[in-house]
């Protein structure tokens, strides 16, 4: 059995057991009383946002105005707290002395949940700076890989250029047609032009009738 000369068996064996990391650790309820700091923190809260209300300072006023008339207007034998009002003084100090800590916790929580939020916005913003840089990244590379291809925006554009093109041709030679047409039938000459036979290169000249 290892243990020191000087050192009673007793606390050589609890020494053995709490080095035995296979085994789990016994725990012993202590003397402090345990609470729930989730619950805790909830009710801290409730009162500090009561305390920071108008209905809280209403009530305080009346409940302080009543005491105080009542201390003064009362008669001497009845008087619980006469004259610079030293018991009320106390319970002002109490609540305030539990005022301030509950208000401060209360804002703790507040400032945890404010670096949650803050920390949940800053993953978001990096997670869309990731995106739209991914997206642009990928649009430049459409781009390059585009070059110089025709859209078809572009081809549409082009060929309805190239087919008001052709139609302004057709009008200018509709036109020249008409201007043309309308010089033939002025000239002087036009009847004899009309009446005169265009000759068949087929016909044969032995037999034409004789003149």
């Amino acid at each position: 059995m290892d243990h020191r000369p000087w050192e009673h068996p007793m606390a050589s064996a609890g020494r053995r057991s709490r080095s035995a990391i296979d085994q789990p650790i016994e725990t012993t309820r202590g003397i402090r009383p345990s609470y729930d700091p989730e619950r805790f923190g909830r009710i801290s809260e409730r009162v500090a946002r009561f305390i920071g209300s108008w209905a809280f300072i209403a009530w305080m006023t009346v409940v302080i105005l009543m005491w105080v008339a009542f201390n003064v207007f009362a008669p001497g034998g009845i008087q619980p707290d006469a004259y610079p009002f030293i018991f009320l003084t106390l319970l002002l100090s109490v609540q305030a002395s539990y005022a301030a800590p509950l208000i401060l916790l209360a804002q703790n929580r507040q400032t945890d949940r404010d670096r949650v939020q803050y920390q949940e916005d800053r993953q978001r913003n990096e997670r869309m700076l990731a995106n739209s840089d991914y997206l642009a990244r990928e649009v430049a590379s459409l781009r390059t890989s585009l070059g110089e291809l025709a859209t078809r925006d572009y081809v549409r554009s082009e060929l309805r250029e190239s087919l008001d093109a052709i139609m302004a041709r057709l009008d200018q030679l509709k036109v020249d047609r008409r201007d043309l047409d309308s010089d033939v039938v002025g000239s002087p000459n036009s009847d004899e032009v009309r009446r005169t036979p265009t000759p068949d290169p087929d016909a044969d000249p032995d037999n034409s009738p004789p003149g």
